[in-house]
């Protein structure tokens, strides 16, 4: 957009059109909820993850006690199985929070990289639009300065031309007494 604006002659400024301007910082505005709405599917994600997990939890716990079922004359064995299932457990929830721990820590460094683009981005903008203002000054100023020369210039010349009227009046004004003077004589 930046490339293709109008050129500001003298300057090394560009004018750019601020509604095009306008409508890509909306298209910015518009397409950060589709990270956030991405940062969402990332948790919803995790989510399924952690109920798979638990799913997961759920069926080696049932086959632990069903094993626990099928010797449970056995002590030695009930207890052992007792005790690999509350390692397994144990495993799985450590696994389920690891994973929700990493889930939330790329959710909130896509949130702070969205957030910084965003930060970024304003201020490029307000830099250019900042540029393109005091472009624009001093254009005008060029503009009204040149204006002012111009006027002061026929200002100069309306002067001299009624000085001239002045002069040429005043020297009419001398020459014709002498003129009626010399009319009455020689009549």
């Amino acid at each position: 957009m930046i490339l293709t604006s109008t050129r500001i002659p003298l300057f090394a400024k560009t004018l750019i059109d601020e509604e095009k301007l306008l409508d890509h910082l909306d298209f910015i505005r518009v397409a950060l909820p589709s990270a956030f709405a991405e940062a969402a599917m990332i948790i919803q994600q995790k989510e399924e993850i952690f109920l798979e997990a638990e799913e997961y939890g759920q069926r080696i716990v049932d086959a632990a006690q069903g094993k626990r079922a099928q010797i449970l004359d056995e002590s030695d064995i009930i207890h052992q199985a007792q005790q690999e299932a509350a390692q397994l457990r144990h495993q799985v929830q450590q696994e389920c929070e690891e994973m929700m721990q990493e889930t939330l820590a790329e959710i909130d460094r896509q949130r702070r990289a969205c957030q910084q683009e965003l930060e970024e981005m304003q201020r490029q903008a307000f830099a250019e639009a900042t540029a393109i203002e005091q472009g624009a000054d001093k254009y005008a100023d060029g503009v009204l300065v040149n204006i002012e020369q111009q006027l002061q210039d026929m200002m100069r010349i309306i002067r001299n031309g009624r000085q001239q009227l002045h002069q040429g009046e005043q020297q009419q004004g001398k020459s014709q007494p002498e003129n009626n003077n010399s009319k009455t004589r020689n009549s």
